[in-house]
């Protein structure tokens, strides 16, 4: 039996054409599947442990309901939308970015709430990796006469819920490479200046993949060098401040500048390598100090990503630079890479370029990666990319 709940020989009995009113109920089902997905693009960055989650209730051809899931501890969309519905409710169609739960957490389960409101259609984009719902939710309405459709807005769907269902599925965080550089591949001049090689639309890009992410991670060259705050600057972002990672092997950032500044929590990982002295000198300063194993000269990332992974961290932005970046890449850790090129020329032997590292050899040895979409953002380009699939 297949996701819409239709056996094998029903779909062969099925048209081999839609009928005009089945076309008009797809036609429906997309429009407003489009818009659950955007309320549920509200809960983006906020949500979290949570998956962001969107909600429309429809009778009647009119939206009479609408939710989305504000973070832990809240109700879920779906509810939010029939509390808005009402009475209303009672024959329409739910339509849900997610399977509904049918368990009992910090809420209740969505599917008895569903059921008591007299909902007669659910229609849901994706089934819920979690182990601990994983189809049990439809089947919990189908029980009870709910007619259930899956799979209108899938792919948009999926691609929302990437570090949910990567977290849900292995423990470990979604990784988000950001990479900014010039054209021949430059992230900083032969002087070690870098700012600004991209525009104002690019940096505040950047702000936007923060405020999607749970925690943003930079390696000590780059704290040394820039002195990053890591806080969202998005004017649009209303949640709680991102947890800011160190990744410092030897102890090399002092514990002050903006990493230490009090405006976001702020997380070191090193090694026994850094010294006691360095370690208490970033706790005094108000930061959660984490001691992982060593892994060519650096912090093993894997072991990083597994620490943050039970930190309830779903997606993590890794915001360089160049020997952290590699790290990460040559290790299979990267799932997404956004790279802003900036239409500049800087060249020099000793520039910096955006992998540092052993780097890979022979050529047929490189990271593979495969474009998802270019776009312009002012005079820059922002390339976005598949790295590593765990899927």
């Amino acid at each position: 039996m297949g996701e819409d709940g239709r056996t094998g020989a029903a779909r062969r009995r099925s048209p081999p054409f839609p009928t005009p009113s089945r076309e008009r109920q797809v036609v429906d089902d997309r429009a407003y599947m489009r818009r659950a997905l955007q309320l549920a693009e509200r809960g983006r960055g906020v949500a979290s442990p949570n998956p962001p989650v969107g909600a429309v209730v429809v009778a009647g051809g009119e939206v009479v309901g609408e939710g989305w899931h504000a973070g832990p501890g809240t109700p879920h969309a779906e509810a939010v939308a029939l509390r808005a519905a009402g009475e209303q409710a009672r024959g329409a169609t739910l339509y849900c970015t997610l399977e509904p739960c049918d368990h009992h957490g910090r809420t209740p389960p969505c599917t008895e709430a569903i059921v008591a409101a007299g909902v007669a259609r659910v229609v849901a984009a994706l089934r819920d990796p979690n182990p601990i719902v994983d189809g049990r939710g439809f089947r919990a309405l189908r029980r009870a006469g709910v007619r259930v459709e899956v799979g209108a807005g899938r792919a948009a769907a999926r691609r929302l819920l990437e570090p949910y269902a990567k977290h849900v599925r292995t423990g470990l965080p979604f990784v988000t490479l950001k990479l900014a550089a010039t054209l021949d591949g430059k992230v900083a001049a032969r002087d070690g200046s870098s700012r600004w090689i991209t525009g104002e639309a690019a940096r505040a890009d950047v702000h936007r993949l923060r405020a999607a992410a749970d925690a943003i991670a930079v390696g000590a060259g780059t704290a040394l060098a820039d002195d990053p705050a890591l806080t969202v600057r998005d004017p649009g972002y209303r949640g709680a401040p991102k947890l800011r990672v160190l990744v410092d092997a030897r102890g090399r950032v002092p514990a002050r500048g903006r990493l230490f500044d009090g405006a976001a929590p702020t997380l070191v990982a090193t090694t026994e390598a850094a010294g006691r002295e360095a370690r208490e000198a970033w706790r005094a300063a108000g930061a959660d100090v984490v001691v992982l194993p060593e892994a060519g000269g650096g912090v093993s990332v894997p072991a990083l990503l597994e620490h943050l992974g039970k930190r309830d961290v779903q997606h993590l932005l890794l915001e360089g630079g160049p020997t952290l970046a590699f790290a990460a890449v040559a290790a299979g850790c990267v799932d997404r890479l956004v790279l802003y090129l900036a239409p500049k020329l800087l060249g020099g032997v000793g520039a910096p370029g955006v992998l540092a590292g052993t780097g890979f050899a022979p050529v047929g040895e490189a990271a593979r990666v495969r474009i998802l979409g270019i776009r312009r953002l002012g005079e820059d380009l922002r390339v976005e990319a598949d790295v590593h699939r765990h899927r």
